[in-house]
């Protein structure tokens, strides 16, 4: 199943980690374990953020793509499922339209 996951990261502890200098070496090993079909790096309401899509078998795996930037960060995390077009195809909206009329 695809996820869109939307993290949202305060400004501390992420401000000293980019002072000392580890920010972007954390940030690469999330990536690296995530692996992510997407990611990118935003701004949320006026902190620094990121949203990617990530794929899931089983819903025991969400903590294994919040926990690194929960322990790193205190960051937010929430989750979303996502359908691409052929995935919302195969709903049958049209069978639910006729059911629920």
């Amino acid at each position: 199943m695809r996820l869109l996951m939307n993290v949202s990261i305060p400004h501390e502890p992420f401000n000293t980690l980019v002072r000392e200098g580890n920010a972007g070496s954390i940030i690469q090993k999330i990536i690296q374990e995530l692996k992510p079909e997407s990611i990118y790096f935003t701004e949320q309401n006026g902190c620094r953020g990121a949203v990617a899509i990530v794929h899931i078998d089983d819903p025991s795996q969400i903590p294994s793509f919040s926990e690194p930037f929960f322990l790193n960060f205190n960051a937010d995390c929430e989750f979303r499922i996502a359908m691409a077009p052929e995935d919302l195809g195969r709903a049958g909206l049209d069978a639910l339209g006729q059911k629920w009329r």
